[in-house]
Parts: structure tokens; sequence; C-alpha cells
């Protein structure tokens, strides 16, 4: 059966970006040291220390199925086609995706999800006994209310924004974790892991 764990680059003070979408200064530790680091299915190559390329690196290797929001979707133009990581992509939203883009990239594996729980059901299946993750924010925080994620991986960068997007979007209310039973100190980043009480 396959996991699904929450992931996102986080602010120390719970953002994964500013009100407006961007990311900046969480991501500067992508540039920032000397060892590859690569998203096979979409092609990318960042540098980053040692020590966040060895936990990150086997982590984008295991993923097998990526759900992501409609905002986050047409944010990224749908990463052209190619899932950020995965070999497929599950988007979440109640509109269709746009039938130029359906167009222009007829080969991209991408399904889409009219709820959370939809999404996540999908996406399992699509997985098999593989890694789902689910990105944090408004899509993944539904998915935690709903008791469908079992772990969380946080990349904390040592950045206060003051404001912006929660990494658990609108969720309210304890839910207890088990301690981090990963944590590694990168180069102006922590990664950190989680696994979720049920």
């Amino acid at each position: 059966m396959a996991r699904v764990v929450m992931q996102a680059v986080v602010s120390v003070d719970g953002f994964i970006a500013y009100p407006d979408g961007t990311v900046e200064p969480l991501f500067d530790w992508y540039g920032n040291g000397d060892t590859e680091l690569s998203a096979t299915a979409s092609g990318w190559t960042f540098s980053v220390s040692r020590a966040s390329a060895e936990h990150v690196q086997p982590f984008w290797d295991a993923i097998t199925v990526t759900v992501i929001g409609r905002h986050l979707f047409d944010t990224t133009n749908g990463w052209d086609g190619n899932p950020a990581a995965g070999e497929a992509l599950v988007v979440v939203t109640h509109r269709p995706l746009p039938e130029e883009w359906l167009a222009d990239h007829p080969a991209a594996p991408f399904h889409t999800a009219g709820s959370v729980e939809a999404g996540i059901t999908l996406a399992e299946e699509l997985a098999g006994d593989g890694l789902v993750c689910v990105t944090a924010g408004d899509v993944g925080g539904q998915a935690f209310t709903a008791g469908l994620v079992d772990e969380i991986a946080m990349d904390v960068a040592p950045v206060v924004l003051g404001e912006g997007v929660r990494f658990f979007g609108n969720h309210t209310g304890t839910v207890l974790l088990d301690d981090p039973d990963q944590v590694v100190r990168g180069d102006r980043v922590l990664h950190l892991h989680y696994t979720v009480r049920h």
C-alpha cells in the first residue's frame, strides 16, 4: 500500500511562500553547495550541500506520484508536462485543465481529481506500493485534516517570512506526530521527517 507524505520547503514561522506565491529566499539552499541534486523526471539539477543531497535525492527518487492543487499547476504551467518528481501527477481541481495545455502536452502523465480525497485515492492507486507526495499548503492541509497523510517532510529554511501560505493550509486542531526519525543539517536548511500518529 502506498505511503502518503506531505512535503515542502518551509520558513521557521511555518510558511511555504509569500502571499503572492513567490518563494525566495526559501529556495536559496538549492544553489549554495557543490553536490548535484537531480529531479530525474523533470531534468532539473541543483547544487546543494552533500548532506542535503544525500537526504533529498533518495526521497525524490522514491516518489511515484505527486499530488498538487490547481494554483500550483497554473503557477508552474504544469512544469511543461513533466512532473517535478515521480512518474505521474494528480491535480486537484474543479476546472478541467486548459485545452491548449493538453494539446501541447498530449503525453503528460497528468490526471485530475475533483476533491482532495479523490486525488489521494487516485494517487495511491497509481502508486501501488510506492510513495505519494502531496504538496503542503491548501491541498496538503486538506489531506492532513482528513487523516490521509502518513508522514511529514519539511525542509526548514532559516528565514521568518512573517506572512504567506501556511505549510498546513487552513488546518486547525491538534495532531500528534512521532519524534523526528530524520534530522539532517544542510547548508542553510534543516531537513526533518516525522510520522503522523493515526
